[in-house]
Parts: C-alpha cells; structure tokens; sequence
C-alpha cells in the first residue's frame, strides 16, 4: 500500500463513508488519515467507524492516523417571533439576552460573552458572514446594530465576532466530553475549533490530564495575530478557509494561508490545509478546474496535507474525491517547478545537532542516487526534522512505538512503519534495508540512507547518519 506522492490526504468519515467497504475503498484511494468530526454524529457511530478503520490498519500493516475534530462554540441568534425577520441596509436593531422571540426591533443573541466583548465599531457576522451588522451602542446585556448587508435574518442563525477577542473558552461542555471519549476512543490527533489565544491549547491539553497531539484550527482573526505563538503551542496546524473566509475578507485568505504554511515549515510543523477544496464533488463525479488548481497552490506551497471534509463525508462520490485528490497531488510532484519551489522555501536548518543531520540526510538526496531516507524515531521527532527538510527522496520512518507511527500518518513524505525495537547498529543496519524493500522503497544494490538518535529506541536528538547498500542478495522480508 505504499504511496507514490509526499503530500497527504486526510478524509472525513460520515453518512456517504461509514461502512468497511466505503471506508476502506477511500483508503485504498489514497486516504493517509480520517477524520471524526465531532460537530456530527453519535459517540456510538464514531466508534463503529473507528473500529472499522483499525481493522483496515491491520488488514494492510499500515498505520493510519485518526483525528478528532471537536466542534467548539457555537454562537447563534436566538428564536424570533415569525421564524425570520427582513432586514435592509441602514436598519437598526437591537440584540440583547432577554429570551423572548425576537421582532422586527430586537432579537434575542443568548450569549453574554458577546455582551462582554462589544464595543462601537465591532462588526458581528450572521448566517456565514451573509449579514453584516456593525455595533453602534454595547452594554454588558444589549447592543445597538447597523445593518451593513442585509436580508433575511432567521432563527438560530449563527454570528461571528470581528474586531474583539471573546471571553469564552475554546472548550464547551460537550467539547470536554467529546474530548475525553475521543481519546479513550483512541484517536491520534485532536483538533481544536475557535482558537483567539495560546492559552486555549493549554486548556486543552490541562483538560486531557496527559500528552495529547493538538492540532490547532485556524479560523479566527484574532488566532492570525498571534500566529507565532499559536504555531510554537501547537503539534499541527489546519488552515480553516471556510470559517476563516467568514470573519474576513476573502482575498486575504490566500496569503494568510501561504503565511501559515510558511510559519509551520520554519517550525517543522505539520500543516493541513482545508475546507471546499472539491466542493462540488460533493454532487459532481469531478471537480472544477478552480478546485484542482486549489488543490495543486496548497501542494505547490508545501502543505502536509489536504482535507476533504463534505466531498468524502456526505458526496454522493467520496472514493472519487480522494481518487482525484491524490491524482492532483501525484502530477504536482511530478513537475520540477514543484522542487525547486520547495527548495527555494527550505528553511535554514537550527543550531543544533538534529538539524545538522537531517541537513545532510537532504543534501545526501540531491548528491547521490538514494532511493529512501530512513529515520528510526521513537517519538516522532526525526520524521519530522527530516519532513522539515522536504528531501526529493521518500521518507520510510520506522518506530517501535505504534501510536507514533500512526501520527506520522499525516507528515509529508513520511510513510511510518511499526517494527521491533533494536539495540546494535547492525541490527539497525539490516532492518533498514529489509524494511525498505519488502515495503518497495529500495531493491537490491540501492542505496539508502538511515538516521536516527543513539541509543536507539530512546527519544532525544539525532546524533546518526549512515550510508548503506542494500545488499545484493538481501532477502525482502
């Protein structure tokens, strides 16, 4: 089941994908990593569909990475008297708590960390960012709108805040609970809805009560302005177009999305970017040129990973998707512009001993004719050090430790590999190069070039790098 591309597909599971056959043909496609998204769906059906993907996992002996996406705050207009009310441009109205249906002068907004957070000049974003209302007058209990764009305003519609950062954790009650299912569950990977601060991941993972990977979504103003702190606090990064795109305008997505990537490839930070990126397959058995070129600027960029959320979870084609997902990626990495424009990103290697040999595992592949980079990682870190790097050779990551190598699922170039652990450099030496052909990385009378910390099977730094042939006559297994 080797992959032939470096950038990853991750892949929601839901309605259209929750049967082994579904499921297991979006693998076969080229999924890398399912996504559980916790805003939909029954912790009993997460399960079965977990189930089901573990058993993949040991049908083909290929780690697979499961994320967790836990909703997050919702904020919502209240309910209204008739169902919904027209506004027009220049209108007023006023929002306050009091729980009555609202009218055609006021309407309930039941939150009073809104209240809390309103000041003149603060533009609040209903129903997707189609209604805009910009904040006259504010009190801790009611508030005083223009209307900017208006329509029809209907209940339970969700707002947005713009211009003010809310005093509301980034965990709900049902987050807690999703949270700590998710993690019995066994997921690898947790993403975290409506980040505004670096103290929203320590919530988190205070919450979880032990290590948890967090990915952090970005999809708020707020989140952006301090994106060099998020990124330090994160393990991974999603780049949220879709509510990003609601709390500002459009045309500054594109380069805060080129930002993002920019700022997690310095880190060595997995990156994900997402949201409608073949949207209409969700109908269509094939996307829009726009859609695959969409596709094609977050691969060309360096993105880890590309999500499908609607495409796989609720389409009418969702092997389809990941099919044509993987397709795009596969004919990006062919073009050599797509090389050059990584090397031309590479990121000056740390002062520090990892960096200076995951330099040289790169700089290996341009000199000689390697067929694979092998990093043995108990953690995880050499995988990424050297997924940092983005070497024109695949990365086979090799780990004793199973829920790392299920991780690594998501990190480009790297295709993980449970195996033993070993003690001796000539053990070490020999499973490289076992591992490498049996899994079709290398044959017999290539090279290969392994890196890992010494001793092995302790995580720390990167201290090894060895060259080595894959012996002529090496068996395969």
């Amino acid at each position: 089941m080797r992959r032939h591309r470096h950038a990853k597909i991750v892949a929601t599971l839901g309605p259209a994908s929750s049967t082994p056959e579904v499921i297991r043909e979006l693998f076969g496609a080229g999924a890398d990593v399912f996504r559980f998204n916790f805003s939909h769906g029954s912790h009993a059906e997460h399960q079965a569909r977990y189930d089901i993907v573990r058993a993949i996992e040991k049908e083909t002996g290929r780690p697979i990475a499961v994320l967790a996406d836990l909703q997050g705050p919702k904020l919502r207009i209240g309910r209204i008297a008739d169902g919904s009310i027209e506004l027009a441009p220049g209108d007023t109205l006023r929002l306050d708590l009091d729980p009555a249906p609202g009218t055609r002068e006021r309407v309930p907004l039941p939150h009073p960390e809104i209240f809390a957070a309103l000041r003149p000049g603060v533009q609040l974003l209903v129903n997707d960012g189609k209604m805009h209302f910009e904040v006259q007058s504010a009190s801790e209990t009611s508030a005083s709108v223009r209307v900017a764009i208006g329509g029809p305003l209907s209940e339970r519609k969700g707002v947005s805040v713009v211009g003010a950062v809310l005093p509301v954790s980034a965990m709900t009650d049902k987050d807690r609970t999703d949270l700590s299912f998710a993690l019995q569950m066994g997921a690898d990977w947790i993403a975290l809805s409506f980040v505004q601060r670096p103290e929203d991941l320590d919530e988190l993972r205070q919450l979880a009560g032990r290590p948890v990977f967090v990915m952090t979504k970005l999809e708020k103003p707020s989140a952006v302005e301090r994106l060099p702190e998020i990124v330090a606090g994160s393990d991974a990064v999603m780049v949220a177009r879709g509510d990003l795109g609601v709390e500002m305008p459009p045309q500054k997505v594109p380069p805060i999305q080129r930002q993002v990537l920019r700022a997690c490839r310095q880190a060595g930070k997995p990156v994900v970017v997402a949201t409608q990126m073949l949207e209409s397959m969700i109908s269509a058995p094939t996307p829009t040129r726009a859609e695959a070129s969409d596709v094609a600027t977050a691969v060309y960029d360096g993105a880890d990973a590309v999500m499908l959320s609607a495409e796989s979870a609720a389409g009418e084609y969702p092997a389809e998707a990941v099919r044509i997902m993987s397709e795009i990626i596969t004919e990006v990495e062919r073009d050599p512009f797509h090389r050059r424009t990584l090397d031309a990103a590479h990121p000056a290697p740390e002062a520090s001993v990892s960096d200076v040999i995951c330099d040289a595992l790169r700089r290996s592949a341009t000199i000689l004719p390697v067929a694979t980079l092998v990093t043995y990682t108990a953690a995880g870190r050499t995988a990424l050090r050297a997924a940092r790097e983005r070497p024109s050779a695949p990365i086979l990551s090799l780990s004793p430790d199973l829920a790392t190598a299920r991780r690594l699922a998501l990190v480009w170039g790297v295709h993980p590999l449970l195996v033993p652990d070993f003690g001796r450099l000539s053990e070490i030496v020999d499973n490289a190069c076992a591992s490498a052909c049996r899994e079709e990385f290398a044959k017999p009378g290539d090279t290969i070039v392994i890196t890992g910390g010494m001793p092995f099977g302790v995580s720390g730094g990167t201290n090894l790098l060895r060259i080595a042939q894959v012996p002529l006559q090496h068996p395969a297994g």
